[in-house]
């Protein structure tokens, strides 16, 4: 019996490469996206490929379109086996010192970012219950690490893209308290950074090709049972909280 995951975001970069990967090792995918066109010429492009997946709208800061989507998952499955908070965005104007940026810009970055996270989970938690082994990956970033932030010379020093940061450093907190929950349970949470990659929020000259910056996700999702619980990792190294 094929293991089900769900990827939000998953109609471009890290995303639809993530859906790939996983659907290349079996993996039954539902690509999730904003609208169901996204989702749909998504999920085509991976068909066309031979690879198991199916198109699903799921808008992360709709309450309305979250239900929908995991009745849709639950009537037609029954469970689910991975869950992969993707989507994400970065709304911060690179212009403006860390105390300028609009509160707007706070908002509408931590809904997505943190709340959709949330929202997410808790409309797929009791499907991931019924899974044998459940995993959940959420996808943070290094520009997430309070330590690094705070220390000079580290590797993002002097990245201060502060309504992003720290949203991703919300995001990590949420990974180890919901992985305190589920710590005697079959289910596993974890926080990804990718890396830095070329996508549309990377940039074209960004150091990792966008294959790469799926498999610390891929990896997470398929984690043995002996695996770890409530880390933050890239590319099997734990990085400073």
């Amino acid at each position: 019996m094929s293991k089900i995951a769900l990827i939000t975001g998953a109609a471009k970069g890290i995303g639809f490469e993530t859906a790939r990967q996983l659907a290349r090792e079996g993996v039954h995918v539902i690509v999730a996206a904003r609208s169901q066109d996204k989702a749909d010429a998504a999920a085509a492009q991976l068909k066309a490929e031979g690879l198991p997946v199916q198109a699903l709208a799921l808008e992360v800061t709709d309450a309305a379109s979250i239900a929908t989507a995991a009745a849709a998952v639950a009537a037609q499955h029954g469970r689910l086996d991975i869950l992969i908070n993707n989507a994400g965005v970065m709304h911060d104007v690179p212009t403006l010192k860390v105390s300028e940026q609009s509160l707007d810009a706070w908002r509408s970055t931590f809904d997505t970012n943190l709340f959709g996270v949330i929202a997410v989970t808790q409309a797929f938690l009791p499907l991931l219950r019924k899974s044998e082994a459940g995993r959940i990956v959420n996808l943070s970033s290094i520009l997430g690490s309070n330590t690094l932030h705070a220390t000079p010379g580290s590797p993002i020093y002097d990245f201060k893209v502060p309504a992003y940061n720290v949203s991703k450093t919300a995001l990590n907190a949420w990974t180890v308290q919901l992985a305190y929950e589920l710590r005697d349970t079959p289910i596993k949470v974890n926080a990804a950074h990718p890396g830095h990659v070329q996508t549309d929020m990377g940039g074209p000259s960004a150091p990792m090709a966008i294959p790469d910056g799926a498999k610390t996700s891929v990896q997470l999702a398929l984690l043995p049972a002996g695996g770890p619980n409530g880390g933050y990792f890239h590319m099997g190294e734990t990085l400073p909280w």
